[in-house]
């Protein structure tokens, strides 16, 4: 059957190939004569590895090797540097060769669904025209940050692996419009999620998140998944008066904070002489009330918002964004609907 679609596609000089469901186990040597095939089928067979002919087929643009019998990645796709999708799910593939993924620059495409999968190299970062990842249940426990420098990226789906972090370079993904990450350990989304401006889908459900970001709220989401998660595992206190006791570094460091915007200020001319001050100084944060600058000290709330109300979304959910505070002064002020947590253990 194999060896008759190939001979009709050498008569009809046609641009695609479909071998799939053929039962095939090697590769029929007729094939590396098809050197003008754009498409090639050859999902749900007993491939187990691709011959060194098939570097032959280098107008290759789309090739499926789903639901076979690969254990890596074969070596030979080094070489078809022309190759947009790839489909490679439904195998026992276990490891990605750094390899391969610089030898396919072109590809928009990836599809690692249903494999072994435990690692993504940093190499990944070489396919720099790659606009969809796919790695669903797998074995992944992290997410490289190589993979925030892949500008083109618009769908990211790793829904059902063993993630526990979300790196901080994947906010730096401005045309990313779709994010699958359910079913995995992530405890947290980091803040900086305004970077995911386009983002129009997220499926977060079935983590251990507890709360979102503040900066969450002014996405302009179209569909979120969060089922599933333990949100606001903290009991939830009303304003408590209590004496405010800062530390003299946390004090100092408010002053230099606020005096290091003013360009007029000694203390702005003489920063760039204590870099090591800079340094700690680099981790501040502001009030979400006054909007002063702090250091370490603070207070962690909670603010409910409705997703209908806040982010213009047809489905009404109450979702907990987090929220810091610089004082007492602040969190025992009327004019907020923020709630302190107290952690539990």
């Amino acid at each position: 059957m194999a060896n008759d679609s190939i001979i009709k596609a050498l008569k009809t000089k046609s641009k695609s190939l479909n071998l799939s469901s053929t039962k095939i186990i090697y590769l029929p040597e007729a094939l590396e004569k098809l050197t003008w095939i754009l498409v090639l089928k050859l999902n749900n067979n007993f491939l187990s590895s691709l011959p060194s002919e098939f570097m032959r087929l280098q107008k290759l643009t789309e090739l499926n090797l789903g639901n076979n019998v690969l254990e890596e990645v074969p070596s030979v796709l080094k070489h078809l540097c022309c190759l947009n999708k790839l489909y490679l799910y439904g195998n026992q593939i276990s490891y990605l060769s750094a390899e391969v993924l610089e030898g396919l620059p072109n590809l928009v495409l990836l599809n690692l669904n249903h494999n072994k999968i435990k690692v993504i190299p940093s190499e990944i970062k070489s396919l720099c025209r790659l606009q969809s990842i796919s790695i669903t249940d797998n074995h992944l426990e992290q997410i490289p940050a190589e993979l925030g420098l892949m500008k083109s990226l618009t769908e990211i789906n790793f829904t059902n692996n063993k993630l526990t972090q979300i790196p901080q370079q994947l906010c730096d993904l401005s045309q990313l419009r779709r994010l699958y990450l359910a079913r995995n350990k992530l405890t947290e989304i980091p803040e900086g999620v305004l970077g995911w401006k386009n983002l129009k889908i997220l499926d977060v459900a079935g983590n251990r998140l507890s709360v979102f970001p503040f900066d969450f709220q002014f996405l302009t989401l179209d569909e979120l998944f969060f089922e599933g998660n333990s949100l606001v595992p903290f009991s939830l206190m009303e304003s408590i008066q209590e004496k405010e006791i800062l530390t003299l570094k946390e004090l100092s460091a408010r002053l230099i904070l606020q005096e290091s915007t003013n360009i007029l200020s000694a203390v702005y001319r003489s920063l760039p002489m204590y870099p090591e001050l800079q340094d700690m100084l680099s981790h501040w944060s502001q009030c979400a009330l006054c909007s002063q600058p702090f250091l370490t000290t603070w207070l962690e709330c909670v603010q409910f918002i409705n997703t209908r109300k806040h982010m213009g979304m047809k489905s009404s959910q109450s979702v907990p964004v987090r929220v810091v505070l610089c004082s007492y002064d602040c969190f025992n002020r009327d004019d907020h609907q923020y709630y302190g947590l107290v952690r539990l253990n």
